[in-house]
């Protein structure tokens, strides 16, 4: 099972998250602050994190951005709020997932389940040996380190799983359902997660949804990275 942080300052909240969480055997600890998470998750291993948004010290969105600064720990946004706009930025700081209260049991245990499998997918895989490079992109998956014309690209976990499953496959237009399979280790999910991660990824490639140099996108097919053609020239 997994070892957990709940980071919640809603008592009856943290009470209920901690009492589901023990009856499913997950080891747990229990915060109710930005700055108790932050000393946690430098003086202990976690598996996971569940993080709510509004706290009493700082916002959980920042609360976000300090641990992605120390950790790549998978965190779950808990939160209360459904705004499209502030979902989007969240899994763009380094969410690995959110739940909308208020949910179930069963759907944090799914949730959690699937987060775990990919964080653990990605800890017993073998990565590929071999220097991955396309066109001026050079990506070293033994050190995680990935360079675009010799400049380092400064990457997320997720960022770097993405790219280096497509410069793997240049050329191949890889389904939508596979990426979600292979990078996020989920059977379903929302086009949105691929989405968000593609537009910021294409940001540190210097290029936009409209204008791409390396990522295409073939609507209702799949994504493709490809070297940029002469004279700026995309499928």
């Amino acid at each position: 099972m997994a070892s957990v942080l709940v980071v919640e300052d809603d008592q009856f909240v943290r009470s209920a998250l901690i009492r589901h969480l023990t009856e499913a055997s997950h080891t747990v600890r229990s915060v109710g602050t930005a700055l108790e998470a932050l000393r946690e998750v430098a003086h202990f291993r976690f598996d996971v994190v569940i993080l709510d948004l509004g706290l009493p010290d700082l916002d959980g969105s920042e609360a976000l951005k300090m641990l992605r600064g120390i950790t790549d720990v998978p965190v779950i946004i808990a939160t209360a709020r459904d705004d499209e706009t502030e979902i989007v930025r969240l899994l763009n700081d380094g969410a690995d997932d959110y739940l909308t209260k208020p949910f179930s049991p069963e759907h944090l245990s799914a949730r959690m389940a699937a987060v775990l499998r990919r964080a653990r997918s990605s800890a017993a895989a073998e990565p590929p040996s071999r220097l991955l490079q396309v066109g001026g992109l050079a990506i070293d998956p033994l050190r995680r380190q990935a360079e675009l014309d010799g400049a380092r690209l400064d990457l997320t976990r997720r960022e770097f799983d993405l790219l280096t499953f497509l410069a793997g496959r240049p050329g191949v237009v890889v389904p939508r359902k596979e990426l979600l399979a292979e990078v996020w280790q989920q059977s379903y999910g929302d086009d949105q997660t691929i989405d968000v991660h593609l537009s910021w990824l294409r940001r540190k490639l210097g290029e936009t949804a409209a204008r791409p140099r390396y990522l295409h996108t073939l609507r209702g097919v799949g994504v493709k990275l490809e070297p940029p053609r002469p004279e700026g020239g995309s499928a």
